[in-house]
């Protein structure tokens, strides 16, 4: 293991600490820690690749209008998949997620009142957007305020940023300036970890998971994140806002932020969803039953269900699968789906965030699992082929 893995295996550690500190002050006072699904709920599409996250202050920009996607003009053919079938424990359960990021990930760069009332921006046309910045003068950074202490503390002499800049490890010059305060600032936005709910796809045999059914990606960016670390926690969902024409609804909830809570370790956040390693099975799984999963080419329109939880009850609902996409150009929109059951209906009004990486069912096999919501009709929405996501 070499010095950056030390640090950040012990910085996580301390970070797990102080959760589970956090964790026990909080069920003391109130039951658990309690938030608002925003980032890791279903997408919403409005039918002309527009993406829409709400909530909070992890939610995106609103689209609006828009229908579903027609595969009219596509030749669709089927396409039977080498990959030797897996059989996966079905999920439909809701996780906590917790990201870290693979260094100090720069969201935007900001004007600074400087101390003689002028107005500059130090890293402006220097860092970037998506940039992670993973040192400063050598030493390596792993959180916001490791970064802001290096910069407050440079005595207005220049400092040199070791980035990773879409896969690409460059150097950058910045000089901080003190701002009305007094405090030596770069201008810079940061962000290093996140977290909300989402629903649990598939555990295999061997305790490997996928989940989401789609990438986690900063919201101001809309880039997917690069991560160092994460986790998976027990969560519950507490009430639904029911999502109407132009407003996606979403699922609030709780997540236990404790040690015996602690369902998986989080080792890829990829375009297809998030996977890892569980560690808790027995709070991650609820039907320890066995499914096969199906190739693309074995997926038909007509009735199917996906197992979600939406009153604490992990349970299926009734869908049709519209429209079977199999040469989709976004691997997240292989199928379009309808929610037909009436009891889904009138809990949640449709597909709602918080529900993305619910599975979808389909003749006894596990075809796909839900990914993003209409917003001008929350009954309908897209899936990804299971196919995609092992």
């Amino acid at each position: 293991m070499n010095v950056r893995e030390k640090n950040r295996s012990a910085s996580y550690r301390k970070f797990v600490c102080a959760l589970l500190l956090f964790g026990v002050l909080s069920l003391a006072l109130c039951g658990a820690v309690v938030f608002r699904d925003a980032k890791f709920g279903a997408p919403a599409e409005n039918g002309n690749g527009v993406i829409s996250e709400n909530g909070g202050g992890t939610g995106g920009e609103q689209a609006d209008g828009g229908a579903s996607v027609s595969a009219a003009g596509e030749t669709v053919a089927g396409s039977m998949s080498v990959t030797e079938r897996k059989n996966v424990y079905v999920g439909g359960t809701p996780i906590g997620i917790y990201l870290e990021t693979d260094g100090v990930y720069v969201v935007d760069t900001g004007t600074i009142t400087a101390e003689d009332g002028s107005s500059c921006c130090p890293s402006e046309n220097i860092v970037q957007s998506g940039d992670y910045i993973q040192a400063v003068d050598g030493e390596e950074v792993y959180t916001k305020e490791e970064l802001i202490a290096c910069i407050s503390s440079c005595d207005g002499q220049a400092l040199v940023l070791d980035v990773d800049r879409q896969g690409e490890q460059i150097s950058l010059k910045i000089t901080p300036v003190q701002d009305s305060d007094g405090i030596y600032k770069a201008g810079i936005w940061v962000r290093n970890d996140t977290q909300g709910i989402g629903t649990l796809t598939w555990v295999d045999e061997e305790g490997y998971f996928g989940a989401l059914g789609h990438g986690i990606s900063d919201v101001d960016t809309a880039s997917i994140l690069n991560i160092q670390t994460g986790a998976l926690y027990a969560a519950e969902v507490v009430s639904v806002v029911k999502g109407k024409a132009g407003t996606p609804g979403e699922l609030s909830g709780i997540i236990h932020y404790s040690e015996n809570c602690r369902i998986g370790t989080i080792e890829e956040n990829g375009e297809n969803g998030i996977f890892g390693r569980v560690t808790g099975f027995s709070l991650a799984i609820s039907d320890q039953t066995l499914y096969e999963t199906a190739f693309k080419s074995e997926v038909e329109k007509g009735a199917a269900v996906i197992r979600c939880t939406v009153d604490g009850i992990c349970r299926d609902y009734e869908v049709e699968i519209r429209e079977v996409r199999t040469n989709s150009g976004d691997v997240n929109k292989g199928m379009v789906i309808e929610v037909t059951d009436p009891e889904l209906l009138a809990l949640t009004g449709g597909i709602v965030q918080g529900m993305s990486g619910s599975p979808i069912l389909q003749n006894g096999r596990l075809v796909g699992a839900v990914t993003h919501v209409f917003v001008n009709d929350p009954t309908k929405g897209y899936g990804i082929f299971i196919e995609d996501m092992l």
